[in-house]
């Protein structure tokens, strides 16, 4: 749902406070509402935090409810389920007063988004170009409702992708020790 305002600046959408939970995205200077967060959507962030934790990523360099500044016809900040940090994107936010990466920080490694229902072209349109101008080194889309997680790599200017269902295991270009399949992401697995 968009909220009907006048274009926002990146300074007006931080300081912004309607006196509710609502949570926002920045998408071409409009407040738009984000969707509720399904059990499901949630479990999976979850699961993935723990995942990224258990191997070896330090607590500091995962963000959940950070944002990205990124670039769209007009300002545009982005809410991602999850984000692995590098160790000067995470230096960049320490001691910052909103958890937001804006165009002068580093990216971060790793942006992952779970699909809604009804938002897929959000996920892989939209923030795929995003993202890809951000020049983030990998993106992952894992969608429920297809069964299937879509690993992107930034590589020069474009992402190219590898799609996952069932048993396959998940290649990372950013973490070569992972060890997940797309069943155990998408909670149908072992």
């Amino acid at each position: 749902m968009t909220i009907a305002t006048n274009p926002m600046t990146l300074e007006e959408y931080l300081n912004y406070d309607d006196g509710t939970d609502t949570r926002y995205e920045l998408v071409n200077g409009e407040l738009i509402a984000m969707p509720t967060e399904s059990t499901l959507n949630i479990r999976i962030a979850t699961f993935l935090l723990a995942y990224f934790l258990q191997l070896g990523v330090p607590f500091y360099r995962l963000a959940i409810r950070a944002q990205i500044a990124v670039s769209g016809a007009r300002v545009t900040a982005r809410e991602p389920d999850l984000m692995v940090l590098s160790e000067e994107a995470a230096a960049a936010l320490d001691g910052a007063t909103q958890c937001l990466i804006t165009h002068d920080m580093p990216p971060p490694l790793l942006v992952i988004e779970v699909v809604s229902p009804k938002q897929e072209n959000r996920d892989y349109r939209h923030k795929r170009t995003e993202y890809a101008a951000r020049q983030i080194p990998e993106y992952w889309i894992v969608d429920p409702i297809a069964q299937k997680v879509t690993v992107l790599e930034w590589v020069d200017g474009l992402y190219e992708e590898q799609v996952y269902q069932g048993d396959q295991a998940i290649v990372s270009p950013q973490f070569s020790g992972l060890n997940l399949t797309a069943a155990q992401v998408l909670g149908t697995g072992g």
